[in-house]
Formats: C-alpha cells, structure tokens, sequence
C-alpha cells in the first residue's frame, strides 16, 4: 500500500513537472519535429560559418579581399565569381550568426572591393593582387558588364532581398544606376560575346533584377529597359525557334528574367501584356515537349529549331526553369504550368538521390557541390509554394550529402562556387526555423520550428546560460520589394512563418512570462528570451 501510494505520488509529481513545462495543449509530435529541425538547422548554420571563416583566412593582406579561387585564380578578385558568388553568402552567414563579422571585417572588405575594383564609374572590374591595379589592360567593355550583371543578380539581390536597406542595396543601385548610361550596349553584346548563352544570362540577369528594382522603387525607367530587353526575345526575333537553348545555369536566366516581367506587367495591366503572351507561350510550350525527360527534368541544351538535344544530360537547375512556369501559372493559371512543376516531385525521391549533377574528371561519382547547391535550392523554393511528402524527403536526403563534401578545415571545394554551399544551407536552415533567428547567435544554441494547423511552434535549446532575442521574418516581398505578390525568384530566400506588423499573435509558451498576445509591431522587434543551461523552451504561436 505504502509503495503503491509513493508510486501515485512520483507519477503525480512528473505529471505535475510535465504540465508546467509543456501546457497540455502543446502537440507533443510538433515539438519533437521542431526539436529536430533545431539540430538540422544548427547543422546548416555552423557549416555556413566554418565555410566563412575557412575563406576569411584566404585573403590578401594588402587588399583585403578574398581570391576568386584557391587555385587557377588566387591572384584575382572577380567581380563575376568572388563578388558575385562567394562573399556574399559570407556576408549572409555573418548577418544571421556573427553581428561583428558583419558589421567589422566583411563591410570593410565591401569597402575595399568598390574603392579598389570600380573602372568604370562604379562598375568594378577584375582586380589583380600582384599587380595592385586591374588585371586586364586596355579595358574589356564585355567583361565588366557581365561582372557588374552577375554580382547585381547573384550576389547583392540576394543580400537585399534578406536584409533590405544597407551598404550592400546602395551597391547594388550604384552599380545599376551606372550601367543605365549603357543600355545602347545591351542590344548588341554579341559583339563581346561568341556564346550566345552569355548574351541570354546577361539578358536574364538584368530582366529579373531591373523587375524587382522597379517595384522596389517605383521608377519607370527600369521598367522601361526591361521592355527594351524583352523586346529583343519576344517580339524582334521568335526565341522559341533559337538553335541554341542552353537550360542548364547559366543560360535558364532569360527564361526566368522573362517570367518576372511577364508577371509585373500582368499586375500593371501594361499593353505589352498582350503582344508578350504569345511569343512567352511558344517559349514554354516548346521547352516541355522539346525540353524534359521523362521524369520531367530539363537537358541541359537543346535546339528549339530542329527539335534536337545538344546536351542530354540533366541540369542541376531544373527547379531555377520552373520558377518561370509556376510564376506564369500565377499570372493565367495555365494548368499545364502547374503540372509541370509537380511533375519532378515523385521521380526526384525515386530516382535522383546522390545523382551526379555536375561532373567533372577530379570531383568523383558525385561530381561538383556546386550541382548539390542548385538543385537543394530548386527544391526547397519550389516547396515553399508545393507542400510534397516526395520533395520533402528528397531535400532532406540530399543536404546530407552537400554537406559531406565540405572539407574538415571549412572549405569545399576551393573555388567561387563554394559560396552557393552555404547561399543553399542557410536557406535550408531557415526552412527548419520558419525564417525566425536568435540574436545573438552562438554555437551552444539550437533554434527549430515547426507547423501545423493551429500554428507554428518554435523550440529553443540552450547548453550554456543566455539571453537574447527571438527574431522573426517580416513580409520581406512587401517590406523590403514592395512586390505585387511573392513569386517564385532565382535565388530568393523563401519566406516561411512571417509576422504582419497590422496584426496581433498569441503566444503559448512552457515558459508562462512569455505567454501572451503581442501585436506584430513588437514582435518585428524580437521577443526577448532568457534560457538556463539546458533548458528547452517551447512557444506556439497562432
């Protein structure tokens, strides 16, 4: 009797434990999932800085910046490579995890970059560190457009698009305010290059980056130039009978880049509208039937004019192609569209996991991370609008496999391309947090979240004492875009829980100070936490 009235006792006593930690409206299941997406999450940030700090120690001591690669290049910094595809996801890295890096070692290197690389006006060009001057002599008009387009659209878009005002978006307008005075040299860039997939990445670059600055601002004049690109594709020649269609990264940027401003003229109700649906149609249309494999994945090139494959392997950039078709859908719900976007789900998980996206003789059966990166972040954009089991899991397995090819010391591969390593793990481990952070961020620290129906809960753990805040995304299209709606963007990093600054949010917590209703205004602001060590904090908010 004794025993058995201890027993009640004991299982009273945890009973009584359990509720004051988790109240019983918690859903134990949600917990534990956001309890897991903490330790994917932590994973992808760490990795994210290992990578940073692997590159900070690389760089030249005179000018301070970092090499284009650790091998054929260490000699130059590369507006089109280190500017454009590696400093920038340094610069992310440390704006989510390491506020002095930030705010100290990495805007200094923004300032060297522009007083060091600007030739013309503010359009930076490549910059030799033996030389202490530029590496090429007389300048190469070619060179510097296509650098100053590449690190505007791959490189600072993204920093705006994730941190909105800065020294890096006035960057980005001074660049793009200077290369207005030389719209005459993007009608004819077949004359810097053979290629004419670098004439369409080009194009495509500017397109989507002139659509989003001019919602961003309001000014005509970019809005403007994107027509006078776009004319070039849809109504001065028929692109849907070019010969050469280069799908693969990096000639998938016209297609995008014509999507977005298909889709901002939708919304301006611009006559251009009508004379561009057509010709943008044939585009698609001929790229699904001529375009895809089987599973509904892109060949790398094709020839639209003789029906003919050139490169019949896959691209990595398949979902980069079907942010125009879903961007599109959005426009004039063509179901076709939407088809074709969900058609790869299935056969991913099936028949694409630890797939050789990007070969090469010395990157093994696996190939480059480079081919890992773009296909993660094809999926995980593509699942932000999709919600599918199959590309869920899919996602899940193959970041594994993208993060076993860094190295022990930080680095990946050694080249500009290791920066989309982490552009495509911080997008993951904002997946696994809802968008939310900590500030400040340390390594003992783990931030998770997950949702359901009711809302979204986020766990907290802490294997030292701290305080700090709990940050969340704002409405990033709108706050910082100002965009008609959130489409389907190359390189964007996705919104998941955001918090409307108009509206109030409950929140449940196992810790009851914090247990309350808070207007969106202040919680914009971060919602103070403090943690003991060992300590897990659950909070759900509706």
């Amino acid at each position: 009797m004794y025993s058995k009235l201890k027993y009640n006792i004991l299982l009273s006593l945890i009973f009584l434990f359990l509720s004051c930690q988790f109240p019983t409206d918690f859903d134990p299941v949600t917990v534990e999932q956001a309890t897991e997406n903490g330790d994917l999450a932590h994973e992808s940030f760490q990795r994210s800085l290992d990578f940073t700090q692997a590159w900070l120690k690389k760089i030249d001591p005179e000018s301070g910046l970092i090499p284009s690669n650790l091998q054929s290049k260490s000699d130059l910094w590369d507006p089109a490579n280190a500017a454009a595809d590696n400093y920038p996801f340094m610069v992310l890295t440390a704006f989510l995890l390491d506020e002095d890096l930030f705010r100290g070692q990495l805007l200094e290197m923004l300032h060297q970059e522009k007083k060091l690389s600007s030739r013309l006006g503010v359009l930076p060009d490549v910059y030799s560190f033996s030389k202490k001057g530029f590496h090429e002599n007389p300048i190469n008009m070619g060179h510097v457009i296509f650098g100053a387009s590449e690190y505007i659209k791959d490189g600072l878009i993204p920093l705006n698009e994730l941190i909105g005002p800065s020294p890096w978006q006035d960057r980005m307008m001074e660049i793009l305010e200077e290369l207005l005075r030389y719209t005459d040299e993007f009608t004819d860039l077949e004359k810097y290059f053979k290629r004419t997939s670098s004439v369409e990445e080009i194009h495509g670059e500017m397109l989507q980056t002139l659509s989003r600055v001019y919602w961003m601002t309001g000014d005509n004049k970019y809005l403007n130039w994107a027509i006078q690109i776009a004319d070039l594709y849809l109504l001065q020649t028929d692109f849907s009978e070019t010969n050469y269609l280069k799908l693969r990264d990096h000639g998938c940027e016209i297609i995008g880049g014509l999507s977005e401003l298909f889709l901002s003229l939708h919304h301006l109700k611009h006559p251009k509208l009508a004379a561009y649906r057509p010709p943008l149609y044939r585009l698609l249309d001929r790229i699904l039937v001529f375009g895809r494999n089987a599973d509904g994945l892109f060949y790398n090139a094709i020839n639209l004019q003789d029906q003919s494959l050139i490169d019949e392997r896959i691209a990595d950039t398949w979902g980069y192609i079907l942010n125009a078709y879903y961007t599109v859908w959005l426009v004039d719900q063509k179901e076709e569209y939407l088809e074709a976007v969900r058609k790869p789900f299935r056969a991913l998980n099936a028949n694409y996991r630890n797939y050789n996206w990007e070969p090469g003789k010395h990157r093994g059966p696996l190939g480059s991370h480079d081919g890992y990166a773009d296909a993660i972040e094809s999926g995980i954009n593509l699942f932000n609008r999709e919600n599918d089991s199959d590309l869920h899991q899919w996602i899940d397995s193959e970041i594994q496999v993208m993060f076993g090819m860094q190295q022990p010391d930080g680095i990946i591969e050694g080249w500009h391309g290791d920066g989309n390593f982490a552009r495509t793990a911080l997008m993951y481990g904002l997946w696994k947090t809802q968008g939310a952070r900590l500030s400040s961020w340390n390594p003992s620290l783990r931030l998770g979240a997950a949702t359901t129906k009711k809302g979204t809960y986020f766990v907290i753990r802490a294997a030292a004492d701290w305080n700090g805040k709990l940050m969340f995304d704002p409405i990033r299209h709108k706050t910082i875009l100002n965009l008609p709606l959130d489409y389907p963007r190359i390189n964007q990093f996705p919104e998941w829980f955001t918090v409307d600054p108009k509206l109030e949010y409950k929140i449940t917590a196992s810790d009851p100070k914090l247990s309350n209703t808070y207007s969106g205004a202040i919680l914009l602001h971060g919602l103070p936490v403090e943690l003991s060590k060992g300590q897990r904090l659950v909070i759900a908010i509706e």
